[in-house]
């Protein structure tokens, strides 16, 4: 089973009702937040009705113990810090990414959703047309990586 991040790229307007709810569902409220998600078929059938406005990937362990690090939230806005890891008796960020990879998902009590910064640098295409044609939604496979180091 492969675990992909997901990644939003586009904001509100104009957008179709049943796409901000496949979006609210993937836990992708807002532009630039991420989450990670497995590669169900049903999770693959939202991916794909969502894909006009978002950019996913699959993300190696090392990258998602990175972002636990930086962007890592507990109910409450709290960081996600080595002490509350090993409160919650979840080993280190390395482990705990680990298990998500492992799962598909992530873990309770940590937040579903990551905000993440616009990239610096800016976008290399236009964010309104997919990879295939120049532009930076839709499927990236391990280039995710490099999209996430510019956005933590």
């Amino acid at each position: 089973m492969k675990t992909y991040l997901v990644i939003r790229l586009r904001g509100e307007t104009g957008i179709a009702p049943e796409i901000l709810d496949a979006l609210e569902r993937m836990n992708l409220p807002s532009k630039f937040s991420a989450t990670l998600i497995s590669d169900t078929p049903s999770n693959m059938g939202m991916i794909n009705k969502v894909a006009d406005y978002i950019t996913w990937g699959e993300i190696d362990q090392q990258s998602l113990a990175m972002l636990l690090k930086k962007r890592g939230r507990l109910p409450g806005e709290k960081r996600l810090t080595e002490e509350a890891i090993k409160e919650l008796s979840l080993g280190s960020y390395e482990d705990l990414a680990e298990r998500m990879l492992k799962e598909g998902r992530v873990l309770p009590p940590l937040k579903k959703t990551f905000r993440l910064t616009p990239p610096s640098g800016g976008f290399k295409g236009h964010i309104t047309r997919h990879l295939k044609s120049g532009g930076e939604l839709g499927y990236r496979g391990q280039a995710i990586v490099a999209l996430l180091q510019k956005m933590i």
